[in-house]
């Protein structure tokens, strides 16, 4: 008979622990750490390190299942205990201290993230040097917060920092450099950078996929980025195959259909239905991450209110206008609250409310609401970035409906400059410009370059969705 509580077993259980976990195979985690943590309580006491170790571990654990709560709870005790048998300093100390970032970060408590990867950062840098491991593993934390947070400068140069470090100790390839490279890959793409952000991605996956396989969490975490690259390219059936072949089925059957990295594939796949028009589709993918989402991380959270802006985007465009503006209100309430009025996520739920407010004849408000959106994403993300130039277009559709014609000129050709040279001539997004300057030459009896810009959108649309898809027809109609 085995005598789970021998120091023997102890330690092999809680081996095993680390060993499942890091294969991705939670529920025999669980087991595992359990057992060890039964062992350790009655061998050595609650706070002994050893023990502590295990709470500390079940806490990472808890956070790979999405059970956040039960994470934080097993995260304190850790830090508890670590606090009074190693002091505030000691590096196991500051781990449970990182830990614990991560998880407000994942619960949306993003200054209370921020106090505690600072307070790491400062004690590894002191106990460690500025080059150790730990130390980087916490810059690239700190860069992800800040992105969340929206300070995207900053979120740059702790990713090149930590990215300068890890090539050094560790190599190009290592799991911690690609994990840098990778981040670096969402940062580029938020700025707009998106053939940059390509060539991150892509040098993160052929990593990953060597590394640790084709169907190991972080690998498909790379996979559903490269899968929104592509959506935000046109490439849209590129990005079809990669959001559901890939991500989506490997992370409900690594992790189930209910976890957090589940969710967030299933909200990206309902906003690739959504631009591919096909919106039974995206309802029942937005409906299913909205539930999991509120479940996991309750209503409030950044993820959730995503989730609800797109539905808002989804109830307009199948023109449940009332039911679009409660969606709307509602994430932009929760993202004032959580992110402050001036952050990109809050600035886009903005805009959205612009255009509603324009196809409901608010037009007044809906100026309000572009120019506040335009103003914040100019400060943010520079005039090139592509949601800056979304708010430059609308704002030319306002002007071109209240019959402004030379400001609403101003504001297609700066949008069209700015999404040809980011986005390329041909992508969905420069393509609207177009059509909507070809209906303004043609009201301002500019009719050759009315011409012009049928025949450039006529192309680009065909060679986007084929010649016979409605998006074409209807655009050329």
């Amino acid at each position: 008979m085995i005598d789970y509580f021998s120091n023997p077993f102890y330690k092999v259980a809680h081996t095993f622990g680390d060993f499942y976990r890091n294969m991705s195979r939670f529920v025999e985690a669980e087991q595992m750490y359990k057992q060890a943590l039964a062992g350790r309580e009655k061998a050595l006491g609650p706070n002994h390190k050893s023990t502590l170790t295990t709470v500390n571990d079940l806490g990472l654990l808890y956070c790979n299942l999405g059970q956040l709560k039960e994470a934080e709870r097993m995260y304190r005790q850790a830090l508890a205990g670590r606090e009074k048998v190693l002091g505030p300093n000691h590096t196991s100390t500051l781990t449970t201290v990182s830990n614990l970032g991560l998880l407000y970060c994942d619960l949306g408590q993003l200054k209370d993230a921020e106090r505690m990867y600072k307070q790491a950062l400062a004690g590894y840098e002191n106990a460690l040097g500025p080059n150790h491991i730990l130390t980087l593993t916490t810059l690239n934390k700190l860069g992800q917060l800040y992105r969340d947070l929206g300070q995207l400068k900053e979120a740059e140069r702790m990713y090149k920092q930590a990215l300068d470090g890890y090539e050094k100790a560790l190599g190009p390839n290592h799991t911690s450099t690609l994990t840098t490279v990778n981040n670096l890959g969402m940062l580029y793409h938020d700025l707009g950078q998106l053939k940059e952000a390509e060539r991150m991605y892509e040098w993160a996956l052929a990593g990953r996929e060597k590394a640790l396989g084709p169907n190991h969490t972080s690998t498909l975490t790379t996979v559903n980025g490269l899968g929104l690259l592509y959506r935000n390219l046109g490439w849209f059936k590129e990005a079809e195959r990669i959001a559901y072949e890939q991500a989506l089925a490997g992370y409900e059957k690594a992790l189930g259909p209910n976890h957090t990295l589940t969710l967030t594939a299933v909200h990206n796949l309902g906003q690739l239905y959504h631009n591919l028009g096909q919106l039974e589709g995206a309802e029942r993918m937005y409906g299913w991450a909205l539930a999991g989402r509120e479940k996991a991380l309750g209503p409030n959270h950044t993820s959730t209110l995503t989730t609800v802006n797109n539905l808002g985007q989804l109830y307009h465009n199948l023109g449940q206008l009332e039911e679009a503006e409660r969606m709307y209100e509602q994430a932009l309430a929760g993202y004032e609250k959580a992110l402050g009025p001036n952050h990109t996520l809050t600035l886009t739920t903005v805009n959205s409310l612009g255009l509603l407010y324009s196809d409901l004849g608010q037009l007044e408000e809906a100026e309000r609401m572009y120019e506040r959106a335009l103003a914040g994403f100019e400060k943010a993300l520079g005039p090139n970035h592509t949601s800056t130039l979304t708010a430059v277009n609308n704002l030319g559709q306002l002007y071109h409906n209240l019959g402004q014609l030379e400001q609403a000129q101003k504001a297609y050709e700066q949008a069209l400059a700015g999404r040809e040279k980011t986005l390329g001539p041909n992508h969905t997004s420069t393509l609207t410009t177009v059509s909507s300057l070809r209906l303004l030459y043609c009201d301002l009896g500019q009719l050759e370059e009315a011409e012009r810009m049928y025949e450039w959108a006529l192309t680009g649309i065909a060679k986007a969705f084929g010649p016979k898809h409605s998006v074409h027809i209807h655009s050329v109609g």
